[in-house]
């Protein structure tokens, strides 16, 4: 399913600044995925571009951008202050989301969210539900936004490696307070960022089952950008 893919790299108008991006197309895809990247991570993270690539394998559309500009980034790197400013990621994101729809196709839109990057994914899907038809996260942080929890109606699948206790404490708190349809999905053995042999492969598989058995269906855009 990766004959004829299209990959464009992308500027996205967001507050004042332009994110950088990587919109990669597949031919007749089920849908797009934007990614939300988390704690110090961006679009060229080594995880989430594998993950990206088996996702297009599944059929599926990508888009990973970076969620701060190069000078935020830079101050993000002393302060580490920005990506735990889940109202400036969740407004970025929304931005990306509505590009997404425009220039990336068809089907459906879901969003894949990492670490604090999970928490901009699902407060994103509680406060705007029409923009975001389905969520994985990856190491979520949904701790972030406890009080939007129980708004997300998307289906949502939270995923986390069985070794990550903390994070794993956090997630089985959290999928009691869904307010869709939710999974949680341990991969045994692996930590936080999925290093772990075939790790990142079960994390793929079971993020572009997800996409695929929710796809949803997304309006029609009314303005093009």
């Amino acid at each position: 399913m990766t004959a004829g893919l299209t990959a464009t790299g992308v500027l996205i108008p967001s507050g004042g600044v332009r994110l950088v991006g990587d919109l990669v197309t597949v031919p007749g895809a089920a849908g797009t995925v934007v990614f939300a990247h988390g704690s110090g991570s961006g679009r060229l993270s080594p995880r989430n571009r594998h993950v990206a690539r088996l996702l297009r394998e599944g059929g599926l559309s990508t888009v990973l951008v970076d969620l701060l500009d190069a000078a935020e980034a830079a101050e993000d790197v002393v302060t580490r202050r920005l990506r735990f400013d889940v109202a400036l990621l969740v407004d970025r994101l929304a931005d990306v989301v509505d590009w997404s729809r425009r220039h990336a196709g068809g089907g459906g839109l879901g969003l894949f969210g990492a670490s604090t990057g999970a928490a901009a994914a699902l407060a994103l899907a509680a406060l705007h539900p029409e923009r975001v038809d389905s969520v994985v996260c990856r190491g979520g942080r949904p701790d972030l936004v406890p009080e939007l929890l129980a708004e997300v109606r998307a289906p949502t699948l939270l995923v986390v490696g069985g070794a990550d206790t903390a994070v794993l404490e956090i997630n089985q708190r959290a999928l009691g307070q869904l307010g869709g349809p939710r999974h949680l999905h341990v991969v045994p053995g692996a930590t936080h960022l999925f290093p772990e042999p075939g790790a990142l492969d079960t994390v793929a598989a079971v993020a572009r089952d997800w996409f695929l058995a929710h796809p949803g269906a997304r309006a029609a855009p009314t303005e093009e950008a």
